[in-house]
């Protein structure tokens, strides 16, 4: 049976699956921006959850006017999520109305607009930042990691491996130092190629 011959039902949901497949790749790629920008302009931890779950439903309700208006450029998800992700949390700072810490709106929009354009920057770092963990072997990157892991810590490391835990943190003093000179590097040469 030819793609044309097969019911529409079933090509309808092909598509949908297809859509919602790309959705959820765009979001979770882009989660840790917008989860940044959300909490650039909360003034607590509070609420941060709540408006990046409004987000991510609203995101997927308008995803098809994304989807035509940015055919074949997905690195706006994110500026555009932004921004859906700004009117929810304005949403969010009007429900708690009655708590003192909320921002008033126009601080809000000063906020978001100065958190927008760090969006390419801090996207720029954390590619550089896999980069060059990529370099580092398998060993070094569990260590580096470790910090920074629920569970894990260097004296953990220590127990399992057999080091001494002193000793593994200088290990990581000296990777840390590497990786940022390494991201330093990429980030320039990134700026001299555009």
């Amino acid at each position: 049976m030819a793609a044309s011959d097969r019911p529409s039902n079933i090509v309808d949901s092909n598509e949908r699956e297809q859509r919602y497949n790309e959705f959820v790749a765009l979001l979770t790629r882009h989660d840790l921006s917008i989860r940044r920008f959300v909490r650039s302009l909360l003034p607590s931890r509070d609420g941060v959850e709540d408006v990046v779950q409004e987000t991510a439903l609203e995101c997927w309700r308008k995803f098809d006017d994304f989807a035509t208006q940015n055919s074949g450029q997905a690195d706006e998800f994110a500026r555009w999520a932004c921004v859906i992700a700004r009117y929810k949390t304005l949403s969010w700072q009007r429900d708690q109305g009655r708590d003192r810490l909320v921002f008033r709106d126009s601080v809000m929009e000063v906020l978001a607009a100065s958190a927008l354009p760090q969006l390419d920057r801090l996207e720029e770092e954390r590619r550089a930042m896999e980069g060059c963990l990529a370099k580092l072997g398998e060993s070094q990157r569990q260590l580096v990691l470790s910090v920074h892991s629920p569970g894990q810590s260097v004296s953990s490391i220590a127990k399992q491996t057999g080091q001494k835990a002193r000793r593994l943190y200088y290990q990581l003093n000296v990777l840390r130092a590497s990786l940022q000179q390494c991201v330093e590097k990429q980030l320039q040469q990134g700026l001299r190629h555009g």
